[in-house]
């Protein structure tokens, strides 16, 4: 074969390989036999906790090994954020829409519009309050009431020998979302039918390290005996940690301390008696996400509530899994 009869045969398989990956449109699935990669689009409620900058670099990295292609935004804490992404999405014909929403409720009418645009979404970590349940093909993550409920059982156990007041603080996550009303009525049914457990004061933290010590300070100050922490995320209570060491008391010992999400840094303070029980909200949905999305895509029925796997820590059992944990 000549030198020239090989480049004409060599530029004829490339026009033909060209042809193949850019037809079908902009919106095909790679696993449909389209050659274009899925396209997500994905709302993140900000990066306001450890967890939360976990489940961030997890869906990222997932989209990354799984060849999806990913439009980020993050929301900052703010629904008119998300609201402003979904509807950037829907202009740009993302194959896939998901987001971890804010807030519960107010998510109607932007999800109306990508419905309307055929474009499915996947709610991510939190769930919205809606009595439309078509206008989302499905939920990934946590079921927060049993998170708040493990944390209630663990503060009935422990203080199952105790006959006097217990006095318990709230630490709650950002008020009117999915996490933080459904860990606070989780806990409340589990030590409801105990009548010496007394939730004496009980304010949002939003979730942050920063708030939930400014919170904890106003807390030492205006109750003058605090049994026990409760706190819906690690970050608040590593926060009020800090608070209450500077008030001159032990937590873990004159405060017990029982928080949710088992991030390193909480870990950390377990293995040094800071706090006594955490249950474990795991961050790392990225891999499911991804399989998830590549489901809806190609039109496969799907389930409409998907749990991830979870524990629950003691100190001994977070200081000997310290080493090896991911986030």
């Amino acid at each position: 074969m000549s030198k020239r009869a090989a480049a004409a045969l060599v530029a004829g398989a490339m026009v033909a390989v060209l042809t193949a990956c850019g037809s079908g449109g902009g919106s095909g699935s790679a696993d449909k036999g389209s050659g274009h990669k899925l396209t997500i689009g994905f709302s993140q409620v900000g990066a306001e906790s450890g967890w939360r900058t976990a489940n961030t670099k997890s869906i990222q990295d997932a989209a990354k090994k799984a060849g999806v292609t990913l439009k980020f935004s993050d929301a900052q804490q703010k629904q008119e954020n998300q609201i402003k992404a979904i509807r950037s999405f829907i202009q740009q014909k993302v194959d896939v829409i998901a987001f971890s929403p804010v807030v519960e409720s107010g998510w109607d009418t932007v999800l109306k519009e990508a419905k309307a645009a055929h474009i499915p979404v996947i709610l991510t970590d939190r769930a919205v309050d809606s009595k439309d349940e078509s206008l989302y093909v499905s939920f990934l993550g946590s079921d927060f009431v049993e998170e708040g409920k493990k944390a209630g059982d663990w503060l009935v156990k422990e203080y199952a020998a105790t006959s006097g007041e217990v006095n318990i603080v709230q630490l709650e996550g950002t008020t009117g979302s999915a996490p933080a009303n459904d860990r606070k009525s989780g806990f409340a049914d589990a030590i409801k039918g105990e009548p010496k457990f007394k939730v004496v004061a009980s304010q949002t933290g939003d979730f942050t390290r920063a708030k939930g010590k400014e919170v904890m300070q106003a807390f030492l100050k205006s109750q003058p005996k605090i049994d026990v922490l409760y706190a819906h995320n690690d970050d608040m209570a590593l926060g009020a940690i800090q608070a209450i060491e500077e008030a001159g008391k032990k937590p873990g010992t004159d405060i017990k301390i029982v928080s949710v999400d088992g991030v390193k840094d909480a870990f950390t303070a377990m293995s040094q008696g800071k706090i006594n029980y955490d249950v474990e909200c795991n961050p790392l949905l990225g891999d499911q996400l991804m399989e998830l999305a590549k489901k809806v895509k190609a039109g496969e029925t799907v389930e409409r509530r998907i749990k991830t796997e979870e524990s629950t820590f003691t100190p001994e059992q977070a200081t000997a899994a310290l080493p090896n944990r991911q986030y």
